[in-house]
């Protein structure tokens, strides 16, 4: 199946968002791809897989630990807290400014869903809750462990190191940063009303819930400039076995506690037609990024009537990415896309990560047999 923007197309429109001018309003979505040195560092192939997918309006990073006790979701994900990090993120921020691309680092702290036999450390969350979940760990399949409660001076002690990370990734040659506060890591535990349960300053009402992601947004804000910043959202998702009774209020309470910052954008996880994405449209008038879930995250239809309609300043694309490094120029001609090879996701070396055709380098209809 194909599609074609047309050339009045108001994804391809030109925009003012994150801080930077952008060619097109068709992002590259975060993704995991497990390729990182064993210390955190980036792999020496990451700068040439980004600046392949430089025309993309927007390359939001695969998410990258603020400490090494944030990392331990998953095995060999990259940090941004070492100096050898820092010089790997600046290769990667110059690779992709050759190419013409603009790039945001994706800042996390996985919380809960760390494992010990990856992190080296404890799993930490905002209340004794596991996550009901087996994750992979060097010796195997293994269920996440009970999180210990961060104690308020460690919370404290987070939002410096996201403020920390931040000034590295602009340090870096990086154009801003995104804040994780979706799919089931350390922010969006905070944020439930189910995952949460502590009877502090971070715990109970939906403001107190939103005052860790809150907090960390100031402090990032503060040390690069708010346009620098984007904040990424996932009202109800599930993902990281999240549960939240109510998947409106803790958001509305931060959305409009961070409102005066005007930062760059908010990026939000959602399916469009929820009442939790109408809840989160009517309090953010600011530039909204949208990040359809996997079913219909290349209908592209779709995507360009919201745009259109003014409902989203741009589109964050996944997988069609991940295959496709001149996704906008398929778009634009009506090219069939590359199918994503599931089976190196998250595998180590160049294949299924680098080795993906454009369509200058294999004819249209030789890649007609590997459209999905």
């Amino acid at each position: 199946m194909t599609f074609t923007l047309g050339e009045n197309s108001a994804l391809l429109a030109t925009a003012s968002i994150g801080g930077v001018e952008v060619a097109n309003r068709i992002f590259m979505a975060p993704l995991t791809r497990s390729r990182a040195d064993a210390d955190g560092t980036p792999s020496s192939l990451a700068a040439e897989y980004y600046s392949q997918r430089a025309q993309a309006g927007l390359i939001i990073s695969e998410a990258t630990a603020v400490c090494e006790q944030a990392n331990g979701a998953y095995m060999n994900t990259p940090g941004i807290y070492t100096d050898r990090q820092q010089d790997r993120w600046a290769e990667i921020a110059s690779a992709v400014h050759r190419a013409g691309g603009k790039m945001f680092v994706q800042l996390w702290h996985v919380g809960r869903m760390a494992h010990p036999e990856i992190s080296g450390f404890e799993s930490v969350g905002p209340s004794p809750i596991a996550a009901d979940l087996l994750t992979h760990t060097p010796t195997g399949k293994k269920p996440l462990p009970v999180p210990r409660a961060l104690t308020v001076s460690e919370i404290a002690s987070i939002v410096g190191q996201f403020r920390s990370a931040a000034r590295r990734a602009v340090d870096a040659g990086m154009d801003g940063v995104e804040i994780h506060s979706a799919n089931g890591y350390l922010l969006h535990e905070f944020l439930s009303d189910v995952v949460n349960q502590r009877t502090d300053a971070y715990g109970g009402s939906p403001q107190n819930r939103a005052r860790l992601a809150a907090e960390v947004v100031e402090a990032v804000a503060d040390e690069i400039g708010p346009e620098r910043v984007g904040l990424r959202i996932s009202p109800g998702n599930k993902a990281g076995d999240m549960s939240e009774r109510d998947e409106s209020s803790a958001y509305e309470a931060l959305l409009c506690r961070i409102k005066p910052l005007d930062i760059g954008y908010l990026h939000v996880v959602i399916e469009p037609s929820t009442p939790a994405f109408a809840a989160v449209r009517t309090v953010w008038e600011g530039p909204l990024v949208l990040n359809t879930p996997r079913t219909v995250d290349t209908d592209f239809a779709l995507l360009e009537n919201l745009a259109n309609w003014g409902v989203i300043s741009a589109a964050a694309i996944g997988r069609a990415f991940l295959a496709n490094p001149d996704l906008v120029t398929r778009l634009q001609e009506g090219a069939p896309l590359n199918r994503p090879d599931e089976s190196t996701f998250y595998a180590a070396g160049p294949a299924g990560y680098i080795d993906y055709p454009t369509l200058d380098e294999v004819g249209v209809e030789e890649l007609s047999g590997l459209a999905g």
